[in-house]
Order: structure tokens, then sequence, then C-alpha cells
């Protein structure tokens, strides 16, 4: 886990991650949320409607942002205030996820920066971008 302070960030600063979506995971989320569109949850109803399979949640991929607030940039000192997202593939169990930050805006009287986000799959297909926005506690 980083540990940056709003002194340590800059605009242009970049942080990613990997992380493969598992059957395991989608399960979980649905344990969570109780979500049971049969587009996450039946196979062939996927397949009936032009999909390779099941659907992953678009926010179980969302959710990576947080992991990217919250461990890599800023990290320990992250207190997310608000997360903008467009999806722009479908993600699906076994896609190997990348995640980028990159900063955009960062203010220190404030302590708020904004991060621009990208996940792309294993083809290199963008995903999911999104915005992050976020406070930073560090004192």
């Amino acid at each position: 886990m980083r540990e940056y302070k709003i002194s340590d960030i800059f605009v242009g600063m970049k942080e990613s991650f990997s992380k493969t979506v598992t059957e395991e995971m989608i399960q979980k989320f649905f344990d969570i949320t109780g979500d049971e569109n049969p587009l996450h949850k039946d196979r062939v109803f996927a397949e009936t409607k032009g999909f390779p399979g099941r659907v992953v949640y678009g926010m179980l991929t969302a959710s990576l942002i947080s992991t990217l607030g919250g461990c890599y940039i800023p990290g320990k000192y992250c207190l997310i205030q608000g997360i903008e997202v467009r999806f722009a593939k479908p993600v699906f169990a076994g896609d190997e996820l990348t995640v980028l930050g990159e900063v955009n805006r960062v203010d220190t009287e404030l302590k708020y920066l904004e991060i621009k986000v990208t996940i792309w799959n294993q083809k290199k297909e963008k995903v999911l971008r999104g915005l992050l926005k976020a406070g930073i506690i560090d004192e």
C-alpha cells in the first residue's frame, strides 16, 4: 500500500495494477448485492443475447477504482469523494484487467485530487473509463 501525502502528488503521476476476474469474485459480488440479473447469473441467457458467456457486473469492474485510490494513488490517506464511470465493453470471467490511474488535478489547499482512470482487458480493449475524486487525510 502506497502512502502518498498531498505534497507527494503531482499532475501526470501514474500508478497501475492488474487483476484477473474470477468466477469466485462474481459469486461473492452476487452474495453481497443480491443482483440476480440473468445476464450475470445465467450463461445460456447471456449467450442468447450475443455474449460469449456471463457478463461480469459492471460495478465489480468499477470497484477496482476503489483499490486504485485506497492502495495505489494516493493509497493509505485516500478518502474517496466521488467516482464517475463509463463502461466501454463488457468484461467476462477470466479477463485480466489492467487499471491505470493518472492524476489530472491537485489542489494542495483543499487536499483534493482527481485521477483519470482507464481499465483495459488482456486484449488491450478499453472496458472502462472514469474519474476518481478524492481527498487526502494525511494529517
